[in-house]
Order: structure tokens, then sequence, then C-alpha cells
């Protein structure tokens, strides 16, 4: 069973959202949570394996909560009017984003790729989140050591997560197996002690590691 908290500040969208994932039989809903701080305390205390995260709420907002949740992976509900805060929650430790207005299906299958280790952006929003994190002035940093320890093929694939490119995508790119690819990413995250693709997303554009 993938163990979800629900977090946001209106009743009726937490109701509905755990209607759509416990009706799927392998996701159970294990808590709500109404702002940022309760949420950080259930994560906590019950460590589920997914938190899927309003941004905007009383005491606390989403991304604060986010930031303070260390062994769950972190689901972010937002809207295109709130992309100035992408950036901030992709650097509290976000693992994903969702639109509010995603489906049924896009909301069950964002649940079950973060709870299987896998990033999740929505279609629609990806493009928006790597023009976000690419002008970001503050993501510029000087490469630290660890980067040496990664392959010239490791380099180039972790470029083109840069991108936004599904495996099937790096592997038509670099002429390589999807389960190939699947295994210099984990290599990847390895050593640079990150937690899932987005991670590396972030962490490409922080130190200039992308493009050709």
């Amino acid at each position: 069973m993938i163990r979800v908290l629900i977090v946001d500040d209106q009743p009726m969208i937490r109701s509905g959202f755990k209607l759509i994932l416990e009706a799927e039989g392998d996701i159970d809903v294990v808590a709500e949570a109404s702002d940022g701080e309760q949420a950080a305390g259930l994560a906590e205390r019950l460590a589920p394996d997914v938190v899927l995260m309003d941004i905007r709420m009383p005491h606390m907002d989403g991304i604060e909560a986010t930031r303070q949740i260390k062994s769950s992976k972190v689901l972010i509900l937002t809207t295109f009017d709130l992309d100035q805060y992408v950036v901030s929650a992709l650097a509290a430790g976000a693992s994903g984003f969702l639109l509010k207005d995603s489906t049924a299906e896009e909301l069950v299958g964002a649940v079950r790729s973060i709870a299987n280790g896998d990033a999740a952006l929505s279609p629609s929003v990806t493009k928006t989140v790597l023009n976000l994190v690419r002008e970001a002035p503050t993501f510029r940093y000087e490469p630290p050591a660890e980067v040496e320890d990664l392959s010239s093929r490791e380099l180039e694939v972790l470029k083109c997560l840069a991108q936004g490119w599904s495996n099937q995508e790096i592997g038509e790119h670099l002429y390589l197996s999807e389960a190939t690819v699947k295994t210099y990413i984990s290599r990847i995250l390895f050593k640079l002690k990150l937690r899932d693709r987005v991670q590396a997303v972030v962490y490409a554009y922080r130190y200039g590691l992308f493009g050709e």
C-alpha cells in the first residue's frame, strides 16, 4: 500500500482527493492536515510515502512544510498563478508538481510515480518549471567536488535530465536502452546524494550542468 498524507486548507478538496486515491485499492490516505505546521508534525509521526501538499495555507505554507519534511516525498499542488513559488518548492525538496485541475488519472499516476522513486511533473507545467529554474539567478554556484565523480556518460545523462527528458528520450538521444538509462540515473543520484530526478534537475541548473 502507498501511504499518503493530504494537506490542504479546504476540506472539500481533501475529501475529493481522498475519494479518488482510496478508490484505487493500493493507496491508503493515512491522515489529513489543514496547514503546513500540522502536516510537518503528522509527517514526522506517521512517515507516509507521499505528502500531497498545497502551497498557500495558514500558519505555515506548503514550502516551509516541505522543507521540514525529511522522511516523505512531497507532491506539490500548484496552479499557473503560483509559478513564482515553484523554484522555492524545488529548493525545499519537492519531488513533483501537479496542477489542481489535473484529472483523477493524473493525480493517481503522480502519487504512484513519486512513491516508486520517479519524478512527477504535469506535462503542462514541466516547461514552466524548467524555465523558472533556468532564470533563477540564485541557482548559479561553482560545481561541488562530487561532480568530478561522475563519468562522462553520467554527466551526459544528467544534462539530458536537465532538459526534462523522459528515460525513453534520453535513451534515444544517447543510443542507450531505457534500463541502462535507469541505471545511470541511479548512479547519478547516489553519487550526488540526491533523492530523485527532480532534485537532479535543480542540481544541474544550480551548478550550470546543462546544455551541450
